[in-house]
Order: C-alpha cells, then structure tokens, then sequence
C-alpha cells in the first residue's frame, strides 16, 4: 500500500468533549503541529470542552499550562490532567495512611508532599514504591525498593504509567517509566499492581469530571496506541490517531478491529468535519 493509500478515516461529526494527548499529538518538542492551533480555536469557539491528559509526570500541570500557553493555546489549568494529579489522587483515596518510596523527579515528589502523604527512604517502613519517570533512578533507588519490597516483604508496586520510552523530535527518545518497572520487577520478582495512567480508564474518567457530558459522546485523540487508543476501547468512546507521534497505521491496521482507533488523522485538523473545512475556506498547509 503506497502513502497515498494509507486508510485515513476523518470523522463527520463534532463530538461533546475532547479529550486530548499531547506530545505528538498537539505539539512535537517546543512547536505546533500542523493544523493545532485552528483545531483547538475552532472547538473554542464552539464551546466544545477541551481537557489535555498526559502520562508524563515529570512535569506538574501548571507546567503544561505554560507551555501551551507559549505556543499560542490559552489554557486553564483545570484542563490539564497527568499522572502526577492521578497518582497523587489515587493514595490519597485508596492508601491514605500508607508510608511511600516515590522513585520520581520533584513535581511528582512535591505534589505528594503538599497532598500530606508520608514518605520515607527507609525500607522498613515503606509500603507502597510508586515507579515513575525518572531520569535520577540509580542503584540506590533501585536498593531501597529490593529491599522494602523482597527483603522486608512488605511494600508493593505501583507505577504512574507503563510507557517504555518518551519520543524526542528526530525519532530519538529516552527510557520512561516501564523502564523502571522492569527493573524492580527483576529483582524482587515481584509483579507492579496498579499503573494509573493511560491506559488505565480511570484516568479518563478523571479528566472529565466535572462536565456535563456523557462519556460515550467524548472523543480521545492520541498518537500512541497502546495507551491513548486503549484507554479509549476501555472506556468504550471514540477515538482518533494523529500520524503525527508513535504509532502508525500499519500497527493500527494489524490490531483486530475491536482494538483500532474509530479514525485515522494525517493532521490533528482533520477533527473538524469535512463540511466545516469548507465553510471555513481551509486548506491543509494552514
């Protein structure tokens, strides 16, 4: 099948929410993508919500807000969920009086501070390791977590989210949190037992709390398959895949039907109906 042939499906409707990933999908590195920009103004100008969702927990939301911000994209920070509101949320609910061992960078380790939870480096008080993105992990980390996890026997695995690696603009990347997971998981022989981020479908419900729609009139667009479009399946809703970020459409095709995003997007613009496109005079090198 040549590039021409590629099965892009566009979808012919506008739907009550987006919810949207973002780093290719929205953005690659430090600039826009072709088409963002007019995408998210056009749904703005709908009244259509936006809520931005991200398994990167090396950055807090206020973080993103900012970026977005610089690249052209005013955005509130209600808007922006990732796995440091998630995680964060979900020890406070389910393990509120757990001692913690975050193997995280500071917005994560932060956010834990200022939600009240304990923490501590000693294995004999730990119970739960939260694995993360961490581009400080080294083998003393990975120590205090052998230890509270297989020598003491009484912490748990749990982890912000199962990517293998972050894509850099150029195709390059760095490991991510699976990463981290794999090595905790090797030596303790343990098995992690909870990953609250994409593709986890609570996470999806926690995006969209607090808005009046019903989730299976909510549409998901991202570039990974395996957590964006997952998260999507499991939740039941629509969704679409940019061929702007990870995954492409050959790994999409080959996944039995049930698995493959609803549409298939060369631009992130290809959101806004065919119809619309006309009405507005647009043309794709906008």
């Amino acid at each position: 099948m040549t590039e021409q042939q590629v099965p892009l499906r566009f979808p012919t409707k506008f739907y009550d929410a987006y919810i949207f990933d973002m780093d290719g999908t929205i953005y690659l590195g430090d600039h826009l993508l072709p088409g963002a920009k007019r995408m998210i103004e056009q749904l703005r100008a709908r009244h259509l919500p936006i809520r931005y969702l991200s398994n990167n927990p090396t950055k807090d939301p206020q973080l993103y807000v900012e970026k977005l911000e610089k690249l052209g994209l005013p955005t509130d920070i209600s808007e922006v969920a990732n796995t440091v509101v998630t995680m964060t949320k979900w020890l406070r609910e389910q393990h509120p009086e757990a001692t913690v061992f975050p193997i995280a960078e500071p917005p994560l380790i932060n956010a834990f501070k200022t939600a009240g939870i304990k923490l501590s480096e000693d294995p004999a008080e730990i119970d739960i390791v939260v694995a993360s993105y961490d581009r400080t992990f080294d083998y003393r980390k990975l120590q205090i977590a052998f230890d509270a996890i297989w020598f003491h026997k009484r912490a748990k695995l749990v982890a912000t989210n199962p990517d293998r690696y972050c894509p850099f603009p150029g195709g390059r990347g760095e490991p991510d949190c699976a990463a981290i997971i794999a090595a905790i998981e090797a030596c303790t022989q343990c098995q992690c037992e909870m990953v609250v981020g994409k593709p986890n479908r609570e996470m999806l419900v926690e995006a969209l709390a607090g808005l009046d729609v019903k989730l299976e009139n909510c549409l998901m667009v991202g570039d990974r398959l395996g957590t964006d479009i997952q998260m999507a399946v499991k939740a039941g809703i629509d969704s679409a895949m940019p061929l702007t970020g990870d995954s492409t459409w050959q790994e999409a095709e080959a996944l039995d039907p049930k698995d493959q995003p609803t549409y298939l997007l060369d631009r992130v613009d290809r959101l806004i109906p065919v119809e619309t496109w006309k009405e507005l005079g647009w043309i794709d090198n906008s």
